[in-house]
């Protein structure tokens, strides 16, 4: 093969080439995909109906209200999330947790034969409260972080009391439920105002 065909047969390669360069950079050009503004779909209401529900949610009072309404049975019902890990039969053997039973009013890491976790074992002359039990049930990990509960809690105070509830009749010697305490009266400043209120609608004699 002499240089004239090999140029030739270098040059139709070489424009081959070109071509798919160029073909490829103008498919490229034409079919770009490009984002929107905004991902997905815009549903409209969403956002105003969540600050809502935000701005609905009422402040938790202490437990001692929602026991003054909980029930055993439904204590009872709300206990078998924990069944997989605990019983609360006297004298019933410990499981991947303790023994619940007598539990309520009894002293952090008491139970004979369980092998608590050292963030229990640093509470251990602490009894457990109706206040502390409720904490430790709505979340185990804030209350005390380290330790060997993987359930992540009751966070509805009216299941909390409930199951406390239900603990406290699995002991022979049950505790006294605490009354619910009374509902906090207007402050100073708002009863004042009301009275100047009423004061400014009552006619000149």
């Amino acid at each position: 093969m002499d240089s004239f065909e090999f140029n030739k047969i270098a040059g139709a390669v070489l424009a081959a080439l070109v071509a798919l360069l160029g073909i490829s950079i103008v498919t490229d050009m034409a079919f770009t995909p490009h984002k929107p503004d905004k991902q997905a779909y815009a549903i409209e209401g969403v956002v105003e109906e969540v600050a809502d529900a935000g701005a609905a949610v009422e402040a938790e009072k202490p437990i001692a209200f929602y026991l003054a309404s909980a029930s055993v049975e439904k204590g009872e019902a709300v206990f078998k999330k924990c069944g997989a890990c605990h019983n609360a039969a006297a004298g019933g053997a410990n499981g991947i947790g303790p023994n619940l039973h007598g539990v309520v009013g009894a002293k952090h890491a008491s139970h004979p034969g369980f092998s608590y976790s050292d963030a229990l074992l640093a509470k251990k002359a602490e009894p457990w409260t109706w206040d502390e039990l409720s904490a430790w049930l709505k979340s185990p990990k804030t209350y005390a972080a380290g330790n060997k509960m993987s359930f992540a809690g009751l966070n509805k105070p009216e299941e909390r009391a409930a199951v406390m509830l239900w603990l406290n009749q699995q002991s022979a010697s049950p505790l006294p439920v605490p009354a619910a305490p009374a509902e906090e009266a207007a402050a100073p400043e708002e009863a004042a105002t009301a009275d100047d209120a009423a004061a400014e609608d009552v006619p000149a004699a």
